[in-house]
């Protein structure tokens, strides 16, 4: 199984990953870590990347998800994901799931403005939350509302989606 936490850029979808994928003894990955080297120097210069830009970075990560499937790999990824059309291209079989990171403008900016060493600029936000389709039901993602600790939410993950430590 592959979980991928998505929302906006310092909904906490790092802190929240790594900590579900250390107590279920899973690897965690970080979707910006598959960006290109261009990608990131974009977010750097506080230009908004187009869905032209994204294309590679979602054949990667698709092409990662896959193999970590047919490895019988379990994995947590962080990832924005922000668009039902990326979610699709994300979605490769029935071994992922997505949980969504849902945040008002001002809990997210509170959020970002205590995160340090991160190449997404703050400034990026408003171009976020223009990007977001939040999942709809048909998705069957789990959306959680932000405001209860990291523990608290990756327990209700863990319960939700019956995952055993």
């Amino acid at each position: 199984m592959v979980i991928i936490i998505c929302g906006v850029t310092g909904a906490g979808k790092t802190t929240i990953g790594q900590l579900l994928a250390q107590e279920l003894g899973w690897e965690f990955y970080d979707a910006d870590d598959f960006h290109s080297t261009a990608n990131i120097a974009k977010m750097e210069a506080r230009v908004p990347l187009t869905d032209e830009d994204r294309e590679p970075w979602l054949d990667k990560l698709s092409e990662f998800i896959e193999e970590c499937l047919l490895a019988g790999k379990n994995a947590v990824l962080a990832c924005s994901a922000l668009k039902k059309a990326y979610r699709d291209r994300l979605r490769v079989s029935e071994g992922v799931k997505f949980v969504f990171l849902r945040g008002s403008r001002k809990r997210i900016v509170d959020q970002l403005r205590r995160r340090r060493g991160h190449f997404m600029n703050p400034a990026l936000l408003s171009s976020q939350f223009e990007d977001l389709e939040e999942p709809q039901p048909s998705e069957h993602a789990l959306s959680l509302e932000l405001g209860r600790s990291p523990r608290e939410l990756v327990e209700l993950i863990k319960t939700k989606l019956k995952l055993r430590s």
